[in-house]
């Protein structure tokens, strides 16, 4: 014994400390860690080989697993898309606007998971943004707040309240209530909404990125191959017009209308064909001297117009764990392997005058990509598209999830069948109306992110079964008197903040336990402790990479990192306050 942990307890903390640093510092998929964390923890003995094994049949984790299924089936269903277009209303100032976005946001993310709601509310949100004559900056970083906030509501609404209750489980083999944290999350929901609104002037005035590519003039230029050019009849690659001094070639506009983009190098040229280039304008120009080409009359590139000439371009941002940081486009194969070409990057709401493909990329950058085979789901783990989704709609499906979803709730509150049990019922009960297909129903899982979850439950029995949890509660119980409040802010104060720097399933898997243990110590209520903490750790707002919300927006609103800190900071500070405020009145310890 070392400090009151053994060997197995110190090697626990630093399989912590490691994987903080691995998601930090380098680009390794959260997936690839987690099952490593489970693997390394079985291999070396620190957990018994059946709790190891169980963290992939944990409750917790099957139950997520459902609710990924159910959220594409709400959203397919089209009641996410009626919530949107029917709670916006016409505000006349921005204070009306931000609680018209707020509320739809945070009563859909208690019962979906935060991604599919912003990704379909981000650009309905923009969208009207601009009609009501609000900069979408105003509206985007609260609209992610409220997703954050309105998920603690329930048990289900974030992945930290089921890491938490499946702790809680194991630890005393009770169940957390599916309304557990109603009270509490509602408080602290309307709370950070009233700060929200009270701060508004802290709130950025940013430049959205599709603001900068509108002008397609800026940073494209079109040439013209006359009818007698000495190059008709060769390849896009003899001809050395594919990638020139200054940018690249994006598109080919025949005659015809027909569009070819990318373009193949054993692609041929014909007379009056339009090559669309992107990059340093002046540099390509030298094109019509050492190629014999001429301007073009008419421009036929222009982000307008796109539906009406089949154009395929959309909008993307690089997140905090994409392998394309630190990359540029012409030393890898992305634009290859996805039949894509890079037109323009933006960062920080304004767009890089620089040959794009020669960008050394960074987390938040918006990517301007044309192609014809741009499906998001090709580009999971690499780039977030933010795009509004378009859905069929059908009221008779609307209302039927509606049905499945309050008959769910309803099964669960009332104690009829276990949560997870009402939550595959409703599954199956979408399933039969329609609401989504076989194929939906297996994309809907997401593996990845399930591995990512089984790893944070591993360390959470780790944490428990190698006795760090007891050391920290004696080491925190007694620098705060054997006081249980005093214990409880010490240790919502640090779950707090360090989420703001790691994932939150992770933070509740470190915290949980020890808040039980404490608990358990003290002789109090371990719910409060459960229920304090779920809280802590969602409360993710001074950072884009502190949640998902948080990182979706942070390219679409063309934000910077000190935006966050400016609004994010007093809210954290405030919600903590509140957080332990009410938990203790609904929760006595």
């Amino acid at each position: 014994m070392l400090w009151g942990l053994s060997f197995f307890g110190w090697l626990t903390v630093a399989v912590i400390i490691t994987k903080a640093v691995l998601m930090i510092k380098t680009r390794l998929p959260g997936d690839i860690i987690g099952l490593g964390i489970i693997v390394f923890l079985l291999l070396v003995g620190a957990l018994p080989t059946e709790m190891a094994l169980s963290c992939f049949s944990s409750t917790s984790v099957v139950l997520v697993g459902a609710l990924f299924v159910l959220a594409t089936a709400l959203v397919h269903s089209g009641l996410v898309h009626w919530m949107t277009s029917h709670l916006l209303g016409r505000p006349k100032d921005l204070s009306k606007a931000l609680l018209q976005i707020m509320m739809p946001a945070s009563i859909m993310s208690a019962f979906i998971s935060s991604a599919p709601v912003m990704a379909l509310m981000l650009g309905t949100v923009k969208m009207w943004a601009r009609r009501r004559g609000f900069m979408p900056s105003k509206l985007l970083l609260p609209l992610s707040y409220a997703t954050t906030l309105g998920g603690v509501c329930t048990l289900i609404g974030t992945t930290p309240n089921l890491v938490v209750a499946d702790i809680y489980n194991s630890e005393t083999g009770q169940s957390l209530g599916f309304t557990s944290t109603t009270l509490p999350g509602l408080f602290c929901l309307v709370v950070g909404m009233a700060i929200i609104i009270a701060l508004q002037r802290l709130l950025p005035v940013r430049k959205c990125p599709e603001e900068t590519f509108e002008s397609s003039a800026d940073y494209t230029v079109e040439l013209v191959i006359p009818a007698d050019n000495e190059h008709i009849g060769e390849t896009v690659e003899d001809a050395k017009l594919q990638n020139v001094d200054g940018g690249s070639l994006v598109e080919i506009v025949r005659f015809d209308s027909e569009i070819i983009s990318p373009v193949p190098n054993d692609e041929f040229l014909l007379g009056n064909d339009h090559l669309v280039y992107s990059g340093d304008i002046n540099s390509i120009l030298q094109l019509r001297n050492t190629h014999g080409l001429v301007n073009a009359n008419h421009i036929v590139f222009n982000t307008k117009d796109v539906k009406e000439r089949k154009r395929k371009l959309q909008m993307a941002t690089i997140d905090f764990a994409s392998p394309l940081i630190g990359k540029c486009m012409r030393d890898i194969s992305f634009e290859d392997r996805h039949g894509v070409v890079l037109v323009a990057v933006a960062r920080g709401g304004e767009r890089i005058k620089e040959i794009p493909r020669d960008i050394v990329l960074r987390p938040g950058d918006t990517l301007l990509l044309e192609g014809t085979k741009l499906l998001p789901e090709k580009f999971s783990g690499e780039l977030n598209f933010f795009d509004s989704v378009a859905l069929p709609q059908d009221p008779g499906k609307t209302l039927g999830a509606t049905i499945i979803l309050a008959a769910m709730v309803l099964l669960a509150v009332t104690g009829v069948m276990p949560l997870l049990n009402s939550c595959l019922l409703a599954t199956v009960a979408m399933l039969v109306i329609r609401c989504l297909s076989i194929e939906q129903l297996q994309n809907a899982i997401n593996w990845k992110l399930l591995m990512v979850f089984a790893g944070s439950v591993c360390i959470g029995k780790a944490i428990t079964h190698t006795g760090v949890s007891q050391a920290v509660s004696d080491g925190i119980t007694l620098m705060a008197n054997t006081s249980p409040l005093i214990s409880l802010v010490i240790i919502c104060t640090a779950a707090t903040f360090i989420t703001e720097f790691t994932s939150s399933a992770s933070a509740a898997a470190i915290f949980a336990p020890i808040g039980i243990t404490i608990a358990n110590s003290l002789g109090v209520n371990p719910v409060t402790f459960c229920v304090a903490i779920m809280i802590s750790v969602s409360s993710t707002f001074a950072t884009p990479m502190g949640s998902e919300t948080n990182t979706f927006v942070y390219g679409p609103g063309g934000y910077r990192f000190i935006d966050y800190i400016r609004i994010g900071l007093p809210m954290n500070i405030i919600l903590l306050i509140a957080n332990i405020f009410i938990t203790t009145i609904v929760y006595p310890l």
